[in-house]
């Protein structure tokens, strides 16, 4: 049984393919989504920019509102050929779950780049999310950046299904290769003590070579401050990095570390800028 939202956002993505192609395009499309063979859904996967085009996406207000419904408005960046190829796949949750897997799986094996980028995005979209768990956590190793922007960045597939392991992984190396750390979904929610111990090291690292560090990092390990990472805050905030300083000032004020709470006190600056309730992780 395919999942009632998986068919819903497919249906949005059919919707919203047929109002940006041709109409010579859409019936040729239509014609590869009704065929069962798998040689000339792969072909069509490979070909589709050349049958699409490669402009970004044009969305109606209704559209806007239809996929903002389904929690898939960020397709809205994508351009037609990435958002075809991904209706193509999303079209391939038929209940023959083997043959349709084999097919998908085959096309990670040979993808260039904006063919990887396509597949990993149509993670959220596939059924059976279970049989996608290793592809993703080996794609989180690779060093293409628009590969990892595809996994990490406005995915709802890895915190959804990926181990703690796997999840740290994926969130170390967005720190490691400067994604946009707020465009991961799920980041607070899978935040965990292991991850928040691992960064605080890294935080170290930085430091110790004269580098910054993210403001975003203390987020994820705000819940977890104890007495080890609490030494590690206290030299962070001998810093003179004025965004450094604060975001270690909100996490020790989102934590339930009273030594770090009494601490933060005697910092004047930080303490008025909690006070005034301006001070987020939207902010930095």
């Amino acid at each position: 049984m395919i999942d009632d939202d998986i068919i819903a956002a497919h249906q949005a993505l059919a919707n919203i393919v047929k109002s940006n192609v041709s109409a010579e395009c859409q019936n040729w499309l239509e014609g590869v989504v009704q065929s069962s063979d798998s040689a000339k859904i792969s072909q069509a996967f490979v070909m589709l920019p050349r049958k699409t085009g490669k402009l970004p996406v044009q969305l109606s207000d209704a559209q806007k509102v239809l996929i903002n419904g389904l929690g898939i408005d960020y397709i809205s960046s994508w351009t037609i050929d990435r958002l075809s190829r991904v209706y193509l796949l999303s079209a391939l949750n038929t209940e023959e779950k083997d043959k349709w897997y084999s097919t998908i799986d085959r096309l990670f094996l040979s993808a260039e780049m904006n063919e990887a980028v396509a597949l990993y995005s149509a993670l959220p979209f596939l059924a059976h999310p279970e049989i996608w768990v290793k592809r993703c956590a080996e794609g989180i190793r690779s060093n293409i950046g628009s590969v990892l922007e595809a996994i990490m960045e406005n995915n709802p597939y890895p915190s959804a299904n990926l181990d703690e392991a796997a999840w740290n992984q994926l969130v170390l190396k967005a720190f490691f290769t400067e994604k946009d750390i707020k465009l991961i979904i799920g980041l607070d929610e899978r935040a965990n003590l292991a991850l928040a111990l691992t960064l605080t090291d890294y935080a170290k690292e930085r430091w110790a070579a004269g580098r910054e560090v993210n403001p975003q990092l203390w987020r994820l390990v705000a819940k977890f401050i104890n007495a080890e990472i609490f030494e590690a805050l206290k030299a962070g905030l001998q810093h003179y990095n004025q965004t450094e300083q604060r975001a270690i000032a909100l996490a020790i004020a989102h934590s339930d570390y009273q030594p770090a709470k009494d601490y933060i006190h005697t910092f004047p600056e930080l303490k008025i800028a909690l006070a005034d309730g301006q001070l987020n992780w939207d902010s930095f």
